[in-house]
């Protein structure tokens, strides 16, 4: 299965793969490659793809395995929504914006409402805003193919979290500029939420930045 730049110049190609594990969240698969020079070798994808064929590579396009949600919320929607959970990986805590995965039948703005729900009690309203927002990009594309959409909005309700599973732990916050400025100094942040929380410090609206097309 060759693969080109936007039909123009051939890079390499994939000459088998092979799914080495079988889990419902997380696939790993293993990708004999030939490089533009000829050289055999290879790749090591993880994947949330169940099988083979579900594979970005195989079906060729992108969808939202995922998704994240930057909320503005407070009296005076003035505080962003975060959340502050330990992750395995790192081994300890990270802030986030609230996020998970989309389930089957389910499109990733009614993920994003049941999302926020689950994980901080709160009722999320989300913006209408231009697609190419909210789109489904790559989050690390030389380890995964993953994307994820960002629903951005506005948030209210009390703060509840009893509709965590086991596995989560997560602390709820709800931070003033002063707070993310320390946060983004201080501690461990999430690639995409941080330049999110960037745009939050940034003077007026802290949803402008999505206004510009208008």
């Amino acid at each position: 299965m060759p693969h080109r730049v936007r039909g123009e110049v051939k890079m390499g190609e994939i000459s088998r793969i092979t799914q080495v594990t079988h889990t419902k969240f997380l696939n790993f698969f293993e990708l004999d490659t030939v490089t533009k020079s000829g050289r055999h070798g290879k790749y090591f994808l993880a994947s949330r793809a169940k099988e083979t064929e579900d594979l970005e590579l195989i079906r060729g396009c992108t969808r939202a395995d995922g998704v994240a949600m930057y909320v503005i919320c407070g009296e005076k929607k003035d505080h962003v929504l975060l959340i502050r959970q330990f992750r395995w990986p790192i081994g300890g805590y990270v802030y986030e914006f609230p996020a998970g995965l989309v389930e089957e039948g389910e499109n990733y703005r009614e993920a994003a409402v049941r999302e926020v729900y689950e994980e901080t009690g709160l009722v999320l309203t989300p913006l209408d805003v231009d697609p190419m927002y909210e789109r489904p990009y790559y989050m690390t594309d030389g380890l995964t193919d993953e994307a994820c959409a960002i629903v951005y909005g506005y948030a209210e309700g009390d703060i509840r979290n009893q509709h965590l599973e086991d596995s989560e732990e997560i602390e709820v916050v709800m931070a003033d500029k002063e707070e993310v400025k320390r946060i983004l100094k201080e501690e461990r942040v999430a690639g995409n939420c941080a330049l999110h929380m960037m745009h939050f410090l940034s003077d007026g609206d802290p949803f402008r930045f999505l206004r510009l097309q208008e």
